[in-house]
């Protein structure tokens, strides 16, 4: 998995009925875009971030 600034984190449910989780990763700690990453989440909190196999990078427009 590779991310840069900017791009959104999706961490998807793993439990029926709980919602998916969002948020900007703003910093990228790893090399060359890997993990892991700090992410601020929709919610306003920001977590140091790495992501397993329920998540997936959409990747910022520009």
């Amino acid at each position: 998995m590779q991310a840069t600034v900017g791009d959104r984190l999706h961490v998807h449910s793993r439990i029926v009925d709980a919602p998916d989780r969002t948020g900007e990763v703003v910093e990228v700690r790893g090399a060359d875009g890997a993990p892991p990453y700090l992410v601020r989440f929709d919610d306003g909190q920001e977590k140091l971030m790495y992501p397993g196999s329920d998540c997936t990078v959409d990747k910022a427009s520009g």
